[in-house]
């Protein structure tokens, strides 16, 4: 497993900050367990504590919902080609199957996946530990690539593609590619950045078209590459540290029809 060892090490002296702990416990991100600890749900040595910037020091018992809470030994970080009929949440009321239960048995810590890839999708998706490290990646304004080859049962306008380039308004809602290319009758390859939810059926839908296959084969710097579907594997040192440097927004869009 790619593991991380920079973890924030509190000493005696100095003690760690709660949100900290918790994040790195792979309870929340940094800002969600702020927001965990403000609803007064966690407890230092059985006292409930609400207040920012509170620290816990070795050795000290912490929960959360009445639940103990132990910092991560290792930070995980992992690549699954998540195949149709998955759901990418930690539980579903439904009886799903759940993406989380295709990693591999031996993982003992709480991981969950950053951002989505909705029921019948399928393709590239990280799974972590890490709640720093999930926060950043996931959030909107993160910059991050997300690269998709979407097939259609039919053919796909060039109006389609122009649209979605240019920014087109569904029910309210502002969709935009980065870059969209034909590569075939039926078929795109679409570049997003901040993908909203189902943004690619949402579109097509609009336009009176279904997706037959869409699949996620990039994320930033990460390629989905020959992964089969069902398997996960380690990101590598080089791809962490891609994924950690500042993104920068690209300057222009360009369209190939």
């Amino acid at each position: 497993m790619a593991a991380d060892t920079r973890d924030e090490q509190p000493d005696s002296g100095s003690g760690q900050r709660l949100q900290v702990f918790l994040a790195h416990a792979g309870i929340a991100s940094r800002r969600a367990a702020e927001g965990i600890i403000a609803a007064g749900r966690v407890s230092v040595n059985g006292v409930a504590v609400s207040a920012q910037g509170s620290k816990v020091f070795p050795g000290d018992s912490v929960m959360v919902d009445g639940q103990p809470v132990k910092k991560e030994s290792r930070l995980i970080y992992l690549a699954l080609n998540k195949p149709p009929g998955y759901l990418c949440s930690s539980s579903d009321p439904q009886g799903r199957p759940l993406a989380l239960n295709l990693l591999p048995q031996d993982i003992s810590e709480r991981m969950y996946n950053i951002g989505r890839l909705d029921f019948l999708s399928c393709g590239l998706i990280f799974f972590t530990n890490d709640g720093d490290f999930a926060a950043r990646l996931g959030h909107p304004g993160s910059g991050l690539e997300k690269e998709y080859l979407v097939e259609a049962t039919g053919h796909i306008p060039d109006e389609v593609i122009a649209a979605f380039q240019q920014g087109i308004t569904v029910e309210g809602v502002t969709y935009r590619a980065q870059t969209v290319a034909r590569t075939g009758s039926r078929s795109l390859r679409i570049v997003l950045i901040e993908g909203k939810n189902r943004e690619i059926r949402r579109v097509f839908s609009h336009f009176h078209l279904h997706p037959s296959r869409l699949r996620r084969v990039r994320i930033g710097p990460v390629k989905l590459g020959d992964l089969a579907e069902g398997e996960s594997r380690p990101l590598t040192k080089q791809e962490l540290a891609a994924l950690r440097k500042p993104i920068r927004p690209p300057r222009t869009r360009s369209t190939t029809w």
